[in-house]
């Protein structure tokens, strides 16, 4: 029976240790009975500088009432997803995000196990960025800028009929103070047109932010948003967020849909009295900010999908423009081409440059899954690596020849068949091949946007022979 527990002990130690959170576990005395090396890399300690020590004399600058681990023992509840701030024995600050649970064997308290995600590194980084817009801004204001946005709404080339009415549109609703959302494929040049609408507005000799909701993790989105109060957890200091940054002009929040539900409640507040509160404060800062707001799905997939809350999607469906994908706007793959070519021309300072008829054709056909910033990389990549005057299929990046050689496979010849069950495996493949294009190969990625589990994937690329798949 010892042999087997000490079995046990093992097997749970191997798994412990392979978890990639810092795991920290004492007992009832404070004593730290487990410590893996994810949490030794992220207090800047070595295992033995804590193992068998008490808590905080590992960490000296914590107490009992700062300390989750201990402050879970006393209450014998459990907490979630708190912010700590610490300093180690050497002196070194520690940021980190921790789970923390009581541990009861027969009823009776034991000790207790935090599980800790760093958050320091992207914390710090975080604030940087804020700390440097807020620079940026301020050189801006002291240089008379008149505009903070690159891009005009004359920026955005097409000869599509839809698309020029989209822009007309856009430039009149430039002038209103409603918040604006904008939904289209990634490519479509999204944050170009909300750059475009800031300049076309009154608020063009203001800031203009953009966050991507998705770039930053979710707890620490809210204090990069709202700012945060001195006090609020340990460590914090007194910073603004870009609501306050962008006062008087534009706050581009990108990939809406990511950001969480609560955080999109506090939103919705701001959206309707322009009222901001730090996290921690009491206090009320009033801002004048225009939202514009922007999502790569469609925002009925999204409330479908619980990603976002239907109050805000009604409060920003006020003004909503669609930016549809290349492959809709098919007069506008070659006009674009021309034009990519000739920027490209000026750069790297070469001769008049043409296109084949081959090249032509597979552009006008291919459904560009990637849209216009794929065609520009896939322009910029052919530039770069042809030899001659005209671009050939010789010269095109890898995915658009493993395009071509899946378009020629005999696999998808020898299935012109109409029965159920080969129509079905050719749905599979055109929709494993959009997805691997989209994503550049990544398998995981295309899981998740398949929806469907990494290794259910994995099977099928081998029963279709799917190459290149990283």
């Amino acid at each position: 029976m010892t042999k087997e527990i000490a079995i046990s002990n093992e097997v749970l130690k191997a798994i412990l240790s392979r978890i990639d959170e810092g795991i920290h576990v004492v007992d009832t005395e404070g004593t730290t009975i487990y410590y893996n090396e994810v949490a030794a890399r992220h207090d800047g300690m070595n295992v033995q500088d804590v193992i068998g020590k008490p808590l905080l004399h590992a960490f000296p600058s914590l107490n009992k009432s700062t300390s989750t681990l201990l402050l879970v023992m006393e209450t014998k509840k459990a907490i979630y997803n708190q912010a700590q701030s610490y300093t180690n024995v050497y002196g070194k600050k520690i940021e980190t995000m921790n789970t923390t649970l009581p541990i009861f064997v027969d009823g009776k308290l034991v000790g207790a196990m935090e599980i800790a995600k760093d958050y320091s590194s992207m914390k710090r980084l975080s604030e940087q960025l804020v700390d440097l817009q807020k620079k940026l801004l301020s050189k801006k204001k002291s240089s008379n800028s008149k505009s903070t946005v690159t891009y005009t709404l004359n920026d955005l080339l097409t000869k599509n009929p839809y698309f020029i009415q989209i822009k007309k549109e856009a430039e009149k609703l430039a002038l209103s103070r409603s918040p604006i959302l904008v939904f289209g494929e990634s490519g479509t040049g999204k944050e170009l047109f909300v750059q475009g609408i800031h300049h076309a507005s009154t608020r063009r000799a203001y800031p203009f932010i953009a966050q991507n909701c998705a770039a930053i993790p979710e707890n620490l989105l809210e204090s990069i948003l709202f700012g945060t109060s001195k006090g609020s957890y340990t460590g914090a200091v007194d910073r603004p967020g870009l609501f306050e940054l962008a006062d008087g002009g534009t706050l581009f929040l990108d990939e809406l849909h990511t950001m969480p539900i609560d955080l999109q409640a506090k939103l919705l507040r701001v959206l309707e009295d322009g009222i901001v509160r730090r996290v921690g404060a009491t206090k009320d800062i009033q801002v004048d900010v225009r939202v514009i707001t922007a999502m790569n799905v469609h925002p009925k997939k999204a409330l479908e999908h619980n990603q976002i809350r239907s109050d805000l999607f009604y409060r920003l469906n006020v003004l909503t423009f669609e930016l549809v994908p290349l492959r809709e706007r098919k007069e506008d793959i070659l006009y674009l081409t021309k034009v990519f070519i000739e920027q490209f021309n000026n750069q790297i300072d070469k001769d008049d440059v043409w296109i084949t008829d081959e090249v032509r054709e597979l552009f006008f056909n291919y459904t560009w899954p990637g849209n216009v910033r794929e065609l520009k990389h896939t322009i910029e990549y052919m530039m770069n690596v042809y030899d001659g005057t005209k671009l050939t299929i010789e010269d095109l990046p890898m995915m658009l020849k493993e395009y071509i050689h899946k378009q020629k496979s005999p696999r998808k010849e020898a299935r012109k068949s109409i029965s159920f069950r080969d129509k079905v495996e050719e749905l599979e493949m055109k929709l494993i091949e959009d997805a691997l294009t989209t994503t550049g190969g990544n398998i995981q990625q295309a899981a998740q946007m398949l929806q469907i589990p990494r290794q259910t994937l994995q099977y099928k690329l081998q029963k279709y022979k799917f190459l290149n798949a990283e």
